[in-house]
């Protein structure tokens, strides 16, 4: 069996920055495992397998170690390679997730795209003893998400100076870790700490910005907000906080085409 993959970066507008994602547009569903063994031989960030079923795309995403609910970067460069290279007529495609349920990506005339993704729950907590033990510096809130933990800090070097533990990050209860910040270019800032799925530091996480979007527009009084994760490689997003909906987008470029033998 032969299978195209496409490695795209996304979030970013020149090949090396941004997060890197590999897509697999299928013709039917494999084996999870055999998609997890795929993920783990691409041994990046996520791995996208798409679907058709009618006019909507099914959209499943693997890390090098596990299925995740959400993935953002990877949804943008499966519709990228829809849009590019599968010839979609549309201006929006439609995503739908058995974990997180319907997603839209919409392409914009001026190179941008940008998801529509359901805003995460979040809850205000006391805080995490064994993350804050990790990152070796205390946050001034913790919340809580569904799968990740947001907490927040003072400053954008705050931020860059964090030299997380991930042994111990690896122990906590949940997906990932959110850091951020108000930032000293842009509305805020982030980085994002996920060693129990593969990924001990993930360069751009569209994901994440569910969470940090509800929480930023409360305290920054607007709904349009600019961001950047702070990553060796780095990504830039725009996102419009709508309630129960964030929009996040952001550009992509291919890195390359190539085949999977099987």
């Amino acid at each position: 069996m032969k299978l195209t993959l496409y490695q795209i970066d996304a979030f970013t507008d020149h090949v090396f920055g941004g997060n890197p994602a590999a897509v697999c547009i299928l013709d039917n569903w494999l084996d999870s495992a055999l998609m997890q063994k795929i993920a783990q031989e691409n041994n990046l960030a996520e791995t996208a397998f798409v679907v058709q079923n009618n006019a909507q795309f099914e959209i499943r995403w693997f890390t090098p170690e596990t299925e995740v609910a959400l993935c953002g970067h990877a949804t943008l460069a499966s519709a990228y390679a829809l849009f590019n290279y599968y010839g979609y007529p549309e201006n929006t495609v439609r995503f739908y997730s058995q974990k997180s349920g319907a997603l839209l990506v919409d392409k914009a005339e001026n190179g941008f795209i940008t998801l529509d993704f359901p805003t995460d729950d979040n809850a205000m907590i006391r805080g995490h003893d064994t993350i804050e033990k990790a990152l070796g510096w205390s946050p001034i809130k913790t919340i809580k998400g569904k799968t990740d933990y947001l907490l927040i800090y003072n400053s954008q070097a705050e931020i860059e100076a964090l030299e997380p533990n991930f042994h111990l990050l690896e122990k906590c209860d949940c997906r990932g870790v959110i850091v951020s910040a108000p930032g000293d270019d842009v509305d805020f800032v982030s980085r994002f700490f996920a060693p129990k799925c593969g990924i001990p530091e993930d360069p751009v996480t569209g994901s994440a910005h569910t969470t940090m979007a509800p929480y930023w527009s409360r305290v920054l009084g607007k709904t349009k907000m600019t961001a950047k994760q702070l990553s060796k490689r780095g990504g830039r997003l725009w996102i419009e906080y709508l309630g129960e909906r964030v929009k996040i987008s952001g550009k992509a470029v291919p890195y390359l085409i190539g085949e999977i033998n099987i």
